[in-house]
């Protein structure tokens, strides 16, 4: 590259292309690495999920429970995953949170749920012992299709999710006591809530 060149590029009069960036590089003996990149804003493409995840977890350290993300359940298959653990080791109480942005398969996710929380009552009773509880709360993201598809299927939900969604609130946000039964809570990711699924008589 020549003298004069490097002038013009020094005092910004030269536009620089590839070939010049690579001449530039070779000159001062330094690697040129050219590539397209995300924006370090953008937001993750489980965005949505991880605000439901951050949520349950800031929730639970508030009300007194530990928390655990991404909880595997099987070490050999690490992608079979609770996504929140809450736990109180001194009630010897663990909360299975599944969260949900959207279904794709309804029967799949309920089997998948009764599995997970099967290997955590393994989990819960390997740590505490015997009387180890494992309750189950689904915390599903507030949506129009959500919504929608809740009340298409109203008795298949309200025969999965038997606990009161009002007690399950109030677990998760004032540190009641968990439901014995499966609940199931709406979340407003905006405004960062919990919300009770009201059944339709």
């Amino acid at each position: 590259m020549s003298r004069h060149i490097v002038g013009r590029i020094e005092r910004g009069v030269t536009r620089l292309d590839v070939d010049a960036l690579q001449r530039i590089g070779i000159g001062l003996n330094r690697f040129l690495e050219i590539r397209f990149g995300r924006d370090a804003l953008e937001q993750p493409a489980d965005a949505g999920h991880l605000a439901m995840q951050e949520l349950v977890l800031r929730l639970g350290r508030a009300n007194g429970f530990t928390g655990e993300f991404e909880v595997p359940t099987r070490p050999a298959e690490p992608w079979r995953s609770i996504d929140v653990v809450l736990a109180r080791p001194l009630r010897r109480v663990m909360i299975l949170n599944e969260c949900w942005n959207t279904f794709g398969d309804i029967g799949a996710a309920a089997r998948a749920s009764l599995r997970k929380a099967a290997e955590l009552e393994a989990l819960a009773t390997e740590r505490w012992g015997e009387d180890a509880q494992v309750r189950v709360v689904w915390i599903v993201r507030a949506t129009a299709r959500n919504r929608a598809l809740l009340a298409r299927y109203p008795e298949i939900f309200a025969s999965r999710f038997p606990g009161s969604s009002r007690a399950w609130v109030r677990a998760l946000t004032e540190g009641g006591e968990p439901p014995a039964e499966p609940g199931l809570v709406w979340c407003d990711v905006a405004a960062a809530r919990l919300l009770e699924w009201r059944r339709r008589p």
